[in-house]
């Protein structure tokens, strides 16, 4: 593998980027090269972090030599639009998920980059976290027989989190079945290791104030023979990292008594304008921005709330800092080693595939699979009928 450290642009400065800065600033194998955003104060803050050229679009991001690969972080609705570029100038593509809104744009995306004889690779999804990959080694092992049951859930307070307008807009990609399911399907896919092939779903659109989907209930079955439950709930009521000891999603420690947090802070919120103001406040360039902590030690993994995988010989528990197995004979714990980079996992894949040229798993083809789940589930739940899937690969 090259020892040169892979030259990235970042295409959007929001809140994914602020999410993959820590990992961005952990890894030795990336230089942050590039970026372009519309906001003059992002781009004024990056210039000042990484003394990096900076643009107030992508084309000109896309057309810079020096860059190997650019992190596609805009919004969803314009993923689609900026893998197309990417590719169109010979760079690999790393694009937040959910991979596009229509699986329409899925099929330019894979073709423009197939083109190009450019990698694409879609997360950061949890199923990059290596509590899952280490439990989908266990099954692989054969040791606990074949997977036959899947339940995953997650009650956190999404909904309630500050919001751009489109953000609460399903048809515009708002809502928990595009920025929240396509997580748990991707673990649950992941797991399962068998091809998905119908669903039933039914979503939870409860709060008329911000009328998008903001819980979700979906029966998952597969050719196997196995079957998955999933369950969202967002509404900021249970917390479910109640059951992982109080560590969250990113795997930061978290404290009960924050309880309710995010519904007092939106409602100190005047108007939709000074909502989407305050995600953009909170975010890397924004008055309220806190750059990640230094090289302090990271105790735990990322993770999206409880998950029991059911198999012949055991129920496997993939936990923020290893896997509890309840087999036959007797319960053990398999512990992980912490962290040194946060989501290290992500650019395991990225590396590899530009440095070595090994395909990804994480492909377009992959997240298009995902993403024909993520629509079958809004399908099926307007119909109230199951949904066959068709573009699952085998």
């Amino acid at each position: 593998m090259s020892s040169r450290p892979l030259r990235l642009g970042i295409v959007g400065l929001g809140r994914a980027f602020s999410l993959m800065l820590p990992t961005f600033l952990r890894d030795e194998r990336i230089v942050l090269a590039g970026a372009c955003d519309p906001r003059p104060a992002a781009r004024a803050q990056f210039a000042r972090d990484f003394s990096a050229p900076v643009y107030d679009d992508i084309p000109a991001l896309a057309a810079d030599p020096a860059l190997d690969a650019l992190y596609i972080a805009s919004p969803h609705q314009f993923h689609a639009r900026h893998t197309e570029i990417a590719a169109a100038h010979g760079k690999h593509v790393l694009v937040e998920k959910p991979m596009a809104l229509a699986m329409e744009e899925c099929d330019r995306m894979i073709a423009a980059c197939e083109r190009a004889g450019v990698h694409l690779i879609v997360g950061h999804c949890h199923s990059f976290d290596m509590p899952y990959l280490k439990t989908r080694e266990l099954i692989d092992s054969g040791e606990f027989g074949r997977v036959r049951m899947i339940h995953a859930l997650n009650y956190t307070d999404y909904l309630y989190r500050p919001r751009r307008p489109e953000e609460l807009v399903t048809a515009e990609g708002g809502g928990a079945i595009f920025s929240q399911a396509a997580h748990q399907v991707d673990i649950v896919r992941l797991l399962a290791g068998a091809r998905p092939v119908r669903l039933r779903a039914a979503v939870g659109n409860w709060d008329p104030r911000r009328a998008t989907e903001g819980a979700y209930s979906t029966m998952l079955w597969f050719d196997s023979g196995a079957y998955a439950s999933l369950s969202y709930n967002g509404y900021g009521h249970f917390d479910s990292d109640e059951w992982t000891g109080w560590i969250g999603e990113m795997g930061q420690r978290k404290s009960p008594d924050d309880y309710g947090a995010a519904r007092r802070k939106l409602a100190a919120v005047a108007s939709p304008e000074a909502e989407a103001q305050a995600k953009a406040d909170a975010t890397y360039g924004g008055a309220a921005y806190q750059p990640p902590a230094g090289d302090g030690p990271l105790p735990h993994y990322q993770h999206f709330g409880p998950i029991i995988v059911s198999c012949e010989h055991a129920d496997l528990r993939p936990l923020p800092e290893g896997i509890a197995i309840y087999a036959d004979d007797a319960r053990r714990w398999h512990p992980l080693d912490p962290p040194a980079v946060p989501r290290h996992e992500v650019l395991d894949e990225l590396v590899r595939a530009v440095h070595v040229g090994t395909r990804p798993r994480h492909d377009g083809h992959w997240a298009k699979a995902t993403l024909e789940i993520c629509l079958a589930m809004l399908a099926s739940a307007q119909a109230n009928a199951d949904v066959a899937l068709q573009h699952q690969p085998a």
